[in-house]
């Protein structure tokens, strides 16, 4: 915005261009004022996206704001936690996560995608007409566990759920007979029956 005003105040001046845009004048000035003296916070962290910048760079571009804000402090340099994990942020510096990613789903592209037997539309009339599932992975000290868990959606509620040490089809298929077995829905098992893709 100030751009345009300095490239147009020539010709119309900046109280009508103000004017057209809707901003005040004052708001303007104080603008081009504070870029011609940048603030003090703007010029430290100026200076600290350098050391920032220098110290992520020393150590092989692997610490996070945490170990760079450490290394700031061992060099004097006092600064809040806060700060470096600000400019690192604007500068676009990460870290490197320690551990192994997961992969809970490995699609087969050769197997063609199951039907869409909802079109994405998530409501259901009454208790046990639609019911959904999904599993994921959780971290404990003796590594990752997966868990399946169906939810019915009219009530939010989950109606069946297992746990495993392995992410194979067998345990999600558990939570589903676990859940057939505590609700005996009737109209949902003869749509399981009909629609043999959604097992």
């Amino acid at each position: 915005m100030t751009r345009f005003i300095e490239e147009h105040r020539q010709t119309y001046g900046v109280g009508s261009i103000c004017r057209v845009l809707s901003i005040a004048p004052s708001a303007y000035y104080a603008t081009v004022a504070r870029q011609k003296n940048p603030c003090v916070r703007s010029q430290k962290d100026k200076e600290l996206c350098d050391d920032i910048r220098r110290v992520w760079n020393d150590n092989f571009c692997v610490y996070g704001a945490r170990k760079v804000w450490h290394q700031l402090k061992r060099e004097g340099l006092d600064v809040a936690r806060c700060t470096v994990e600000r400019l690192m942020r604007r500068m676009g510096l990460k870290g490197v996560i320690r551990g192994k990613g997961v992969r809970t789903t490995r699609p087969d592209p050769q197997r063609p995608c199951p039907q869409d037997l909802v079109q994405r539309q998530f409501h259901a009339p009454a208790p046990n007409r639609l019911w959904v599932s999904d599993f994921t992975y959780v971290s404990t000290w003796q590594g990752f566990v997966y868990v399946a868990f169906i939810i019915d959606v009219f009530a939010r509620v989950i109606v069946g759920w297992r746990v495993s040490s392995t992410a194979h089809t067998d345990f999600v298929l558990d939570a589903l007979e676990q859940a057939l077995c505590q609700r005996r829905p009737e109209s949902l098992i003869r749509k399981f029956l009909n629609n043999t893709s959604l097992l």
